[in-house]
């Protein structure tokens, strides 16, 4: 998996790319197909904006979450993208597994 963290009018310090990888590895263990993830962590005005795009095989999942502080903008960014993942990862599972359960029996 290819993780990319980039900052427009922040700088991405190592502390905050440790709290951000942490967050994003709690997200990627529910769904391990997850090919490459875009980050961008950005200040506009007096908010903190933390978005990312996960590239899983056939969907793009995006998330953005603003907050006053960088922190709790990457905690709602990683609750925000957990769900979509879950989401996608029951779909995906819901259409293999109906695939199955549907199909004509034959009764001689």
């Amino acid at each position: 998996m290819n993780v990319s963290i980039a900052g427009h009018h922040v700088e991405v310090t190592p502390p905050i790319r440790e709290y951000l990888m942490g967050k994003l590895d709690r997200v990627l263990r529910h769904f391990d197909e997850v090919t490459k993830v875009n980050v961008v962590l950005s200040v506009e005005k007096l908010e903190q904006k933390a978005a990312a795009t996960l590239h899983v095989r056939g969907r793009d999942l995006h998330a953005e979450a603003t907050d006053q502080d960088m922190y709790a903008s990457i905690d709602a960014l990683a609750d925000k993208l957990d769900r979509e993942v879950i989401r996608h990862k029951e779909k995906h599972q819901g259409r293999h597994g109906a695939a199955l359960k549907h199909q004509p029996v034959d009764q001689d």
